[in-house]
């Protein structure tokens, strides 16, 4: 069955700059290597200082990095293992324009926050409505969305290794650590918006044996929301997407912000994908 986010698709082309034509299947990327979180990843933590919910504000700090989820702990200091399903691939948090777009559950969740004397406000999120075939990824994002919502009390660490806390109203404890983001990094990206097909196909792969790429087509839109042009073929697509975890099955339209490489290494692709919204999700398997 076809979902589709409550947003209206000419909002979410509101102010996006026209796509580029570009080469989606440039030379195959390495594999990035996964480190799982060690058992007691909170102790494993660096100890750092906090600043105020004050200072996050006037600092602007919030938005210039990916806040990766470390550590949860409720009121009693018991880890809340829900929140830590997936020690390769936790929670994420990206801070931008008033909007906060969590990344890594089973279905794309976004909210708006305000920031002020009280700490972070965050507005119940929303969501796309695919199921996941594994239960515990499945209640992630209920265990997610009932924790980032309300007021939540912020704490900012000093100096390079940033870390965030969010202190819910009932007393549970969220550690994330910062990771640069891509708009950091690159400058600015370009809006894009490619369909990923529902079944992933074999390509070849020089350090990869036996990969399964997404198959992947560029869509345009015009300034009503409504498809212009005729899309290509779907093709492989050996590139990584960040905020983004491919359900088998399920057909998805993804807005992208793409952002080019200054300095290209040698086996990777001249693009880096970040996932801004997922537009519409199709679990029918076509």
């Amino acid at each position: 069955m076809k979902r589709l986010l409550l947003l209206a698709l000419p909002a979410l082309l509101a102010g996006c700059p026209k796509p580029k034509t570009a080469d989606e299947t440039a030379t195959p990327p390495a594999k990035p290597a996964e480190s799982a979180a060690p058992a007691d990843a909170a102790a494993s933590l660096p100890k750092v200082e906090f600043k105020n919910a004050g200072m996050i504000r006037t600092a602007g700090t919030l938005p210039k990095y990916q806040w990766r989820l470390a550590a949860a702990t409720d009121a009693k200091g018991h880890a809340i293992d829900a929140l830590l399903v997936r020690p390769g691939q936790p929670v994420t948090l990206g801070f931008n324009g008033g909007k906060l777009v969590v990344g890594n559950t089973c279905n794309a969740m976004t909210g708006g926050y305000r920031l002020d004397g009280k700490g972070i406000t965050i507005d119940k999120l929303a969501s796309t409505m695919k199921a996941c075939a594994d239960p515990k990824l499945m209640a992630l994002d209920q265990e997610v969305g009932k924790r980032l919502q309300g007021v939540l009390e912020p704490r900012l660490s000093k100096g390079d290794a940033r870390q965030l806390q969010l202190k819910t109203a009932a007393g549970d404890l969220l550690v994330f650590t910062s990771a640069e983001t891509a708009a950091s990094k690159y400058g600015a990206g370009e809006r894009v918006f490619l369909e990923v097909a529902a079944q992933t196909k074999p390509c070849n792969h020089p350090l990869i044996p036996g990969k399964q790429c997404l198959q992947v087509r560029e869509l345009k839109y015009d300034d009503k929301g409504l498809k212009s042009g005729t899309p290509g073929a779907f093709g492989n697509f050996y590139d990584g997407i960040e905020g983004y975890t491919h359900q088998a099955g399920v057909r998805n339209v993804l807005r992208i912000d793409r952002y080019t490489r200054k300095d290209v290494p040698a086996d990777a692709s001249r693009y880096v994908y970040v996932l801004d919204q997922v537009v519409e999700s199709d679990a029918s398997g076509k």
